[in-house]
């Protein structure tokens, strides 16, 4: 008979089931919270009241950006990236009319409104429709390739009203001012903190009056419910995209006369991690905590920025904001639809490896060689007959390879969205770059900033036993902004015993005295190496148990944990693994630009940086590689920036609606389809190509081809989730 302890025989007295209700709890968090804000806004960093106002006039337009990405997450379960940049596309098209025509304020605004409501139906129905069934992650990515084709527009806008770019100064109405030491304050500012507490209040009653609000909240819930109440959740849908782009689009027309609108920086991390920090805060769930969450925040950075005089520590408050507000999030809290939508944020296609029934066939085996031999020419004997800089190009596409393949790690094995894994290549470049100016050996070098990076990464991922799918994702993004600005900026004294000194150029050693990497050809055949350890590590990774419990855990926890996974120990593993290999690029990047630079830890490269792994493919290591390739070329030939934000966020979208694989995905079509041939030819049936095929008659007897069609094509229909290298 069980042995009942002193802990489980004492009561449950009322406190512990006050404290265990989700209202309890949601208060105490609450409270916790504005606890928080008063201590650090009235001791830690005090500031004037008029410098606390500004605060919130400023928090309050970063409330409405929210609050859009609160309604898209309920909607689609999916992080929007091009959240800010539909809303800037009409704010420039807003302030184009008045410049350029001559509009009035209102009329223009009017405008800038409805092209925003225009534009935010035309997403839901060409775009985000198509990915109804898609698993989040390529939803997700796909926003960040519509986010790059407004970004364009935002750009090309202006020069049909005769502009470079959008006007920074216009009239408004709006002209007085008064002026509250030491801020002096405008009409405009007036006019934002009357007009969204007014939006913010009739979207909640929206919601909560209206049919088409309960609809709305309805099928956020449960879209399969609602379908089956008799809700156009299509419809209720599209509304919601409309509903967001018109609060971004709000934001961006307020804000245009009061700092200006900044156009040609897609994703806009900055105002978009402000956004993102309140929408956590809320838990991507209550509108009413996100909007009082922006407005504080507004507060907190105003008051920070006049206490320091630096805006740059403000990101690093936000990302330690957004750590704490995830941190105390319950693991329990969370509703059966949040569940589904962290785990469709995981679904990734496994490549299917070459049979075994055709592995030896001689056309088989000598394809494959001859590929090989192509690849391996190509990058051994072509560089020699390039010039100095397209050889230092093909050594950046290098590292950038292996920083791809870090992320693969982490993200298409063990299932953590990783948006800041440029932050892990800058510290492992500081580490490299303060130990080779002390002399150290350059493989020791690159070794301790490797295990620097697994250790920095291990440090990153212990919320990630808390916080999965979209919430890690905004904590790496906020890595990434506070690394570029803060943690990794010279300039802060703090930080300087491990940044390398930015007035002394990092040189290349002399590599077993016989090899100068000061030569780009030297240095890229040297990459090149290290490139083949780390596919044929990371290739023997996810051949051992190690690997094997990498992907168990990703695709079913409970099931993991079942056959004895420690699920603790198999992420920490995939995040140590990772910041290795990223901090090793890094330190490779270093040798390769003899600097430390800032350019490349901007949050847009680690965002660039994920686009491009999932674009290759998840599931294998050749659609990386192939898509940094493209990539890398698709920058060295489109010169122009808007064509280059167009062709690349027309390219993915392509790519993802039809291969939602990815590279990978087509690359190993074209194989499987070979093979199939040779099947064919052979007389074999393969049942890892075809499925299942039924033979009639004797056993053994090989099926004509009209058999293997139709096999090949009730495989098709059957197969509900298809896999990579599946012929459709």
């Amino acid at each position: 008979m069980a042995t009942i302890t002193g802990e489980q025989a004492r009561p449950v007295t009322r406190l512990d089931r006050l404290v265990r209700h989700p209202d309890a709890r949601f208060g105490m968090f609450v409270f916790s919270g504005a606890l928080a804000f008063l201590i650090f806004v009235g001791f830690l960093y005090p500031a004037p009241p008029a410098i606390l106002f500004l605060g919130a006039v400023l928090g309050s337009l970063s409330a409405l950006t929210a609050m859009g990405l609160v309604l898209i997450y309920r909607a689609n379960r999916i992080i929007n990236f091009a959240q800010g940049d539909l809303g800037a596309l009409a704010g420039v098209l807003a302030v184009s009319l008045i410049g350029g025509p001559g509009w009035g304020f209102y009329p223009a605004v009017v405008a800038g409104l409805l092209a925003a409501l225009v534009m935010g139906a035309f997403v839901e129905v060409a775009f985000v429709r198509r990915f109804a069934r898609a698993p989040r992650l390529i939803l997700t990515v796909a926003t960040i390739g519509i986010a790059q084709l407004l970004a364009a527009g935002q750009l090309a806008l202006p020069v049909a009203f005769g502009f470079d770019l959008a006007p920074q100064n216009f009239p408004t109405p709006l002209d007085f001012s008064f002026r509250w030491s030491p801020v002096v304050f405008r009409g405009n500012h007036i006019l934002a903190i009357i007009v969204v507490p007014i939006a913010a209040a009739g979207l909640a009653a929206f919601f909560r009056y209206t049919r088409i609000g309960v609809a709305v909240r309805a099928s956020a819930e449960s879209s399969d419910r609602a379908l089956l109440l008799g809700v156009p959740v299509k419809r209720i849908m599209t509304l919601v995209w409309i509903l967001a782009a018109g609060l971004s689009a709000l934001a961006a027309i307020l804000r245009a006369p009061i700092v200006g609108i900044s156009i040609g920086s897609v994703l806009g991390p900055g105002l978009l991690l402000r956004a993102l920090a309140a929408a956590v805060i809320g838990r991507m769930e209550n509108l009413t905590v996100t909007f009082f969450a922006a407005v504080g925040l507004g507060i907190v950075e105003q008051a920070v920025v006049w206490h320091t005089g630096r805006t740059l520590i403000a990101d690093a408050v936000m990302f330690f904001v957004i750590i704490g507000a995830l941190l105390m999030q319950r693991k329990g809290s969370v509703s059966r639809a949040v569940e589904r939508g962290q785990s469709s944020w995981q679904a990734i296609n496994e490549v299917r490896p070459v049979p075994a029934e055709l592995r030896s066939l001689p056309e088989v085996r000598w394809a494959f060689r001859g590929v090989k031999l192509l690849v391996a020419g190509f990058l051994l004997i072509v560089p020699l007959t390039m010039d100095v800089s397209r050889v230092n190009l093909l050594s950046y596409g290098v590292v950038l390879a292996i920083l791809a393949i870090s992320l693969l790690i982490l993200t298409g094995w063990a299932g953590q969205i990783s948006l800041g894994q440029w932050a892990l290549a800058g510290f492992g470049s500081a580490v490299a770059g303060s130990l080779a100016q002390a002399g150290w050996n350059f493989f020791l070098a690159l070794a301790v900033a490797g295990l620097a990076g697994a250790f920095i990464a291990i440090l990153i991922g212990i919320p990630a036993l808390r916080i999965r799918g979209p919430f890690l994702a905004v904590a790496t993004f906020a890595l990434a902004l506070a690394a570029s600005s803060f943690f990794l900026n010279p300039e802060f004294s703090a930080f300087s015993w491990y940044i390398p000194d930015q007035f002394e150029r990092i040189h290349r050693p002399m590599l077993f005295g016989k090899f100068n990497l000061e030569s780009e050809w030297v240095f890229y055949y040297v990459a090149l190496v290290f490139l083949g350890i780390v596919l044929a590590s990371v290739r023997s990774l996810r051949r051992s148990r190690t690997g094997r419990v990498l992907v168990a855990a990703r695709e079913n926890e409970r099931a993991a944990q079942a056959f004895g996974v420690n699920l603790t120990r198999a992420r920490l593993t995939g995040f140590a693994l990772s910041g290795f290999f990223a901090a090793l690029a890094g330190g490779l990047f270093l040798f390769h630009q003899h600097a430390m630079l800032s350019s490349p830890l901007r949050p847009t490269e680690s965002i660039t940086l994920f686009t491009i792994v999932v674009f290759g493919g998840l599931g294998s290591l050749a659609g990386v590689v192939v898509g940094v390739a493209w990539f890398q070329a698709l920058n060295y030939f489109v010169s122009a920036t808007e064509l280059r934000l167009l062709t690349t966020g027309f390219g993915l979208l392509l790519v993802l609606l039809a291969f939602p694989g990815g590279l990978g995905q087509l690359m190993y079509g074209i194989r499987d389809n070979y093979l199939r041939r040779v099947a064919r030819r052979r007389g074999l049936v393969v049942p890892s190509l075809l499925a299942d095929v039924r033979v009639d008659g004797e056993a053994g007897r090989p099926p004509d081809e009209q058999v293997l069609s139709d096999a090949a094509e009730s495989a098709a229909v059957d197969d509900e989730r298809p896999l990579v290298g599946v012929e459709r």
